[in-house]
């Protein structure tokens, strides 16, 4: 992406011609790289996965070593969900304002402390609690660097700009189960949230080179004091009624499999840590792909008509893995190839509903997309938390899960403005 940056007002903003940023005159010294700014936001936005999909490998050899019950380990993914839903919140009214690199700096802050209390625990218990540091850092991270797209871009570019940070950052799920593996196969599952301290220092280091994003005088000085209010009025405008009920009945699908995926995979099907990391990453690899092709069919299809196709998809890949998980149709094919064809649907739905909302609220882009995000992360928390009270020793409740999940996703896609083209 080749940028020139002009000079428009030496006072006030400097801009990047193509695509067009602006950006306030404090960040005109570190602007000048836009790829760079891009990088950085797709390692902001891979927080919220990283934290999760890093460990899923372990998960049994933990349920072990901290003596837990059946799906006592996957509480702690719906509690992490928990902290993230409410944390966006909060986030996304601070940083309406006072600015988006702050806020971002305290969450990463949190985030590293988490990871570091996790890899200290020695019981479940003090796992989920430092869980909820944790996630409260990461969704700082998360909700802003969407408003921080929002900041920089609009419309259909905001969505292509979205879809190419998702592709970017889908790097690290793809990678995390890999990795999280072969710290196993070379020491405890402790190891596994060193590292994610480290890549929090990494991140932190880094963020100082990302220029703040959201001028002074685009600050709201009441966003916080009717943070409350503002939200209950987002939720009246249909579009963002429409992106949070797709979006949270998506991920509760998404997050109902990786909940549920390491104990399908590899307690029924039999299928190494190390195995397990390559299924896992072919989900990964399906979202990369559909992003693309989401970044190059926006422009002649439109946000809405994507959302709906790929919400058809998921609703019929989720009524096949519910098949499969019930009646053992295909073996470990037939399980794993309708799972990962709905993970994909994430390039079809996700980039273009959080685009399509938070383009209806520009000036209010940090709380549009923390409600957003809240209602995403709160699907995830009943989609997880459901595969574990539900679970029976079969992989079947996952699938009726993702199969219920798919369907609501579907239906919510009626609330979208009916155009030929968003």
């Amino acid at each position: 992406m080749a940028a020139v940056l002009l000079a428009k007002d030496r006072d006030m903003t400097m801009q990047v011609t193509s695509p067009s940023i602006t950006l306030p005159s404090e960040a005109a010294s570190t602007a000048r790289n836009p790829l760079r700014i891009l990088a950085v936001l797709a390692t902001l936005m891979a927080f919220g996965s990283i934290s999760t999909d890093l460990y899923l490998p372990a998960m049994p050899a933990m349920a072990i070593d901290l003596h837990s019950g059946p799906g006592a380990l996957e509480l702690t993914v719906s509690t992490y969900l928990v902290g993230f839903s409410l944390g966006q919140l909060f986030w996304g009214a601070v940083s309406d304002q006072i600015g988006r690199r702050i806020p971002v700096a305290i969450g990463i802050a949190l985030f590293m402390i988490g990871s570091a209390g996790c890899a200290l625990s020695s019981s479940v218990p003090e796992v989920i609690a430092w869980r909820l540091v944790q996630a409260t850092g990461a969704s700082a991270g998360v909700v802003l660097s969407r408003a921080m797209v929002r900041d920089l871009f609009a419309g259909d570019r905001a969505a292509q700009m979205l879809s190419t940070l998702i592709t970017i950052m889908a790097v690290a799920p793809l990678v995390g189960p890999l990795i999280g593996g072969q710290l196993l196969s070379i020491g405890s599952w402790h190891l596994i949230f060193w590292l994610l301290v480290g890549i929090g220092a990494i991140t932190m280091a880094a963020l100082f080179t990302v220029p703040e994003t959201l001028a002074s005088e685009r600050r709201d000085a009441n966003a916080v004091r009717h943070a409350l209010s503002r939200y209950v009025a987002l939720l009246g405008d249909r579009r963002i009624l429409a992106a949070a009920g797709v979006g949270g009945f998506f991920y509760a699908g998404a997050f109902a499999y990786i909940a549920g995926s390491p104990d399908a995979y590899i307690r029924v099907h039999h299928v190494s840590p190390q195995l397990y990391g390559l299924l896992f990453g072919l989900a990964i690899l399906a979202i990369m792909l559909m992003n693309m092709l989401n970044a190059r069919l926006v422009p002649r299809i439109g946000m809405d008509r994507l959302i709906r196709s790929g919400a058809v998809i998921a609703a019929i890949a989720g009524l096949a893995s519910a098949v499969a998980g019930y009646t053992g149709f295909g073996g470990l094919a037939g399980l794993a190839l309708p799972l990962i064809l709905f993970s994909g649907m994430n390039g079809l739905i996700v980039a273009n509903s959080i685009a399509g909302a938070l383009d209806a609220f520009p000036e209010r882009a940090g709380a549009a997309s923390a409600l957003i995000g809240a209602f995403q992360y709160g699907g995830g928390i009943l989609g997880s938390a459901l595969v574990s009270l539900l679970a029976d020793g079969t992989p079947g409740p996952l699938g009726l899960v993702m199969a219920l999940t798919g369907a609501a996703c579907l239906l919510c896609t009626w609330l979208l403005p009916r155009t030929a083209r968003t």
